[in-house]
């Protein structure tokens, strides 16, 4: 991009919602891989649902400000916008090969974010980094998770947390999932859901945990947890 081109700006944030949220809007989104599908939220009721997600990760960061902040799985970076007017610097880690390609349009918004790619196994960090990592709908795509929690807790520093929201497990979601979409569950999850909050509590103290949404008993679509290392899982 040349020096005089001018720079994109966001949508406004509604404020008859809350929380307002900051995202790429959806012409400007990339495709990074088969399970990126973040022009799902800018469709028709599924949309509404799918952005319940990201409303859950600001309810648990609440007004607080990061100083360094990871969101692991960003694909197309649509809530880096978002994530970005929580923390000082932003960085953020995926599988694909777009991070270039993803980072220019962020620039483009106004949006400055250090995006790299690589494993949430072998995070490129040092121990003590971050004091929040972030993880929406992430976690279940990964085979080793016990190594992925190794590694999320080593580059949180001390007093650090990880937000996470991992899809629910249920049939009857499932299937609307696969009418809504053709997308079938099965074949992005297999059977890793059922291990996420096992394993997570294995290796962290849950300090918040909500259902998503909130306002419907009895039904949950998502979960969302703020957790922090136990004593000794940091060490690396």
């Amino acid at each position: 991009m040349g020096a005089d081109t001018p720079r994109r700006t966001l949508p406004l944030p509604d404020a008859s919602k809350n929380p307002p949220l900051r995202l790429l809007p959806a012409g400007s989104l990339v495709t990074t891989g088969p399970v990126d599908h973040a022009d799902w939220n800018f469709r028709p009721l599924i949309g509404t649902l799918s952005r319940l997600r990201f409303k859950a990760v600001v309810a648990l960061l609440g007004s607080r400000r990061m100083t360094r902040l990871l969101e692991i799985g960003y694909g197309s970076g649509i809530f880096l916008p978002e994530l970005a007017r929580h923390c000082d610097e932003l960085y953020g880690l995926d599988i694909h090969s777009e991070n270039e390609r993803v980072a220019s349009i962020l620039h483009d918004f106004s949006v400055q974010a250090t995006l790299m790619t690589g494993s949430a196994t072998d995070l490129p960090f040092p121990a003590c980094s971050f004091d929040c990592v972030v993880c929406v709908s992430a976690l279940e795509f990964i085979d080793d998770l016990p190594r992925a929690c190794d590694e999320i807790a080593r580059v949180l520093e001390p007093g650090g947390s990880c937000i996470v929201v991992t899809p629910a497990i249920s049939k009857l979601l499932d299937l609307a999932l696969l009418l809504a979409t053709g997308q079938d569950a099965s074949d992005d999850f297999k059977n890793r859901r059922e291990r996420i909050l096992p394993e997570l509590q294995r290796r962290f103290t849950v300090v918040r945990r909500r259902k998503v949404p909130s306002f419907v008993p009895g039904f949950r679509l998502y979960t969302s947890l703020e957790l922090v290392p136990l004593r000794g899982a940091s060490a690396g």
